[in-house]
């Protein structure tokens, strides 16, 4: 265990330094397979609620903590949070997820925008993550997320969820301009969330670019990439010493262009072979994943062999463990714990031959 005066691991691992076993965390870690969650749900039906009520967003988030002692407690929120702040307004519906009414479609609503001011528009997450920081001390890292402009973009626009994303490609495609106008509005706002989530207490922030993956490379490289760099300079004008991650689902067509990104770990999704995926970034960028989230509903041994295939296939050194994504609901809970017991038994497991 982490001695109080020492960085705590996942940091550690963050900035560079070579552990004897890999940090582990897993992205939604707080949320539906957990029964403590799905009762709490019960008593508090409204997302927004949960993760916008302090006291909710601090214990969901620390559930996990309680339960498994991941190297990375990750705040409870959504990528949306922020949007209402930038006159934005939206809901989460159960089995139905994120409506936003009206969606941004005209030039109008755009220029309607406003600079979030996160002190004022966001104020349960100064508390959140400040109390996240005294529970976990050095034991754990605390960590932040948003939303890339992309991801946002594409919701605000659809208005909801999307399987084909044709509303923002038509925009991105015939008036090109007004989406330009919107994406560095929302990086501007994002930067400005992610500076602030750092002073709060977050020791690393997670930019999910969910829907980027749906770009090819050439409209990646147009409509994500540029907005991807523009919170990144801003954060690092400001906070060069906080290592940010990027994830993106179905990232396998843009994975060396993630890296132009400037963050300092690219997260890869399961899609994509963990040697090969340090292949194409290189040796200097850091990397996390990739266990596919069903390998969770495998047999014990069934999980250990992949987790020690995904280690082995990253190397010693610049590797967080992690999922391809979020873990899934209905994943038995026994299962997520092994998940965690193996990752901190991998230095003993790693020293036997394969």
């Amino acid at each position: 265990m982490t001695q109080p005066d020492q960085t705590p691991y996942l940091l550690r691992a963050a900035k560079g330094e070579i552990l004897d076993r890999p940090p582990v965390w897993m992205m939604r870690q707080a949320g539906r397979y957990m029964k403590i969650y799905r009762d709490l749900r019960e008593k508090y039906p409204s997302f927004r609620e949960r993760s916008e009520n302090p006291d909710l967003a601090i214990e969901i988030s620390l559930q996990p903590w309680r339960a498994f002692r991941p190297d990375g407690v990750i705040m409870f929120s959504d990528i949306l949070t922020p949007l209402p702040g930038m006159g934005i307004p939206f809901d989460i519906v159960e089995s139905k997820g994120p409506i936003i009414e009206p969606a941004i479609r005209t030039q109008a609503q755009i220029d309607a925008l406003r600079p979030l001011n996160p002190e004022a528009d966001l104020p349960f997450i100064r508390q959140i993550l400040t109390t996240l920081r005294q529970e976990v001390g050095n034991e754990s890292t605390v960590l932040g997320f948003v939303g890339s402009p992309w991801t946002l973009a594409a919701y605000a626009v659809e208005g909801k969820s999307s399987k084909n994303y044709s509303v923002i490609k038509g925009m991105a495609f015939s008036e090109p301009k007004m989406l330009h106008q919107l994406l560095s509005h929302l990086a501007d706002g994002i930067a400005t969330y992610v500076r602030y989530q750092i002073d709060c207490g977050a020791q690393i922030v997670q930019l999910f670019d969910s829907w980027a993956g749906q770009l090819s490379p050439e409209d990646y490289r147009t409509f994500a990439l540029p907005y991807q760099q523009q919170i990144v300079r801003q954060v690092k004008a400001t906070h060069p010493d906080t290592p940010l991650i990027l994830y993106i689902s179905g990232s396998a067509g843009v994975l060396e262009l993630m890296g132009e990104s400037g963050v300092d770990i690219i997260s890869v999704d399961w899609t994509v072979d963990m040697a090969d995926a340090r292949r194409r970034l290189g040796p200097n960028m850091k990397v996390q994943g990739n266990v596919d989230p069903g390998v969770l509903f495998g047999s014990k041994d069934f999980i250990r062999d992949r987790i020690l295939d995904t280690v082995r296939k990253a190397g010693r050194g610049g590797h967080i463990l992690n999922l391809g994504h979020g873990i899934l609901p209905g994943t038995p809970e026994e299962n997520a714990a092994h998940f965690f017991e193996t990752a901190k038994q991998l230095e003993e497991l790693l020293a036997v031959p394969a």
